[in-house]
């Protein structure tokens, strides 16, 4: 199916990151041209080289930002106006997400980190995209959550609140969004873990990890997702075919979220 993507401009924040590579990557291979943004500029350059060197996929950009830094960001984009003509994509899908520890002993500081990465670095690039995306009449937002988002995460209480807010934000672009011919949309994945994906619970629990095996075993399909999965439903939600699907919460996590026993 062609996505009717082919020379739009997509920017993926966190682009260098295991989700966001593989987003970058896909909608390349659509056709789309992606700049691949990231605080990481070694990283950055790399996955932009690595779709360089793909037959017919879309052009490449390598761009440093840091997303909490407003002018950086405006100048940032700035520079992909410049280079392609405006954004057209814009997925939203920089956080950080290293903190496991309870309420009771949580480090303020990471707190304060999160908020401002995760979160307000999201309104900073959205709040210089978005705008310009309703005056050209065309737009694709999408929002990475997580299933912590929904249903909370033991440990994660600034990864699970900022992960939940990204669902106001993303459906409240979608309501200002909508009579200009913009979309906004938000996944929630299961955890993603790559090539360890077809490992059962058991398989996890002896050779990677004990949390990954329990999450696999509240998995109905008892075995973790890939980045692709996550990015194949990106690719969609940017597409043509999904122009009238808008404000919604789309989980790819192999049914994690469904009431099983």
């Amino acid at each position: 199916m062609d996505f009717g993507i082919q020379n739009r401009t997509a920017v993926v924040t966190g682009g260098a990151g295991r989700i966001g590579s593989a987003d970058c990557r896909t909608l390349a291979n659509e056709g789309a041209n992606v700049v691949v943004l990231d605080v990481d500029a070694d990283g950055a350059r790399e996955v932009a080289d690595e779709i360089d060197d793909t037959a017919d996929a879309g052009a490449a950009m390598a761009l440093e930002c840091d997303l909490t830094d407003r002018e950086d960001v405006a100048d940032s984009m700035n520079e992909v106006r410049d280079a392609f003509g405006g954004v057209d994509i814009l997925v939203n899908n920089a956080a950080m997400v290293d903190a496991r520890s309870r309420l009771v002993d949580y480090d303020d500081d990471v707190w304060d980190r999160d908020v401002e990465i995760n979160l307000t670095g999201t309104y900073n690039i959205s709040a210089e995209v978005f705008p310009r995306m309703c005056e050209r009449g065309w737009g694709r937002i999408v929002n990475m959550s997580s299933m912590a988002g929904w249903y909370g995460g033991f440990g994660q209480i600034s990864y699970s609140a900022t992960k939940a807010a990204m669902i106001g934000v993303g459906r409240t672009m979608a309501l200002e969004g909508a009579q200009s011919g913009v979309t906004s949309n938000v996944i929630a994945p299961n955890i993603v873990v790559g090539p360890w994906s077809e490992m059962s619970p058991d398989e996890l629990r002896e050779n990677v990890d004990e949390y990954y095996a329990r999450i696999a075993e509240a998995t109905p399909m008892r075995h973790l997702g890939t980045e692709e999965d996550v990015a194949n439903m990106v690719a969609y939600l940017c597409s043509e075919q999904a122009s009238y699907v808008t404000g919604q919460i789309i989980g790819v996590t192999g049914g994690i979220d469904l009431f099983s026993f």
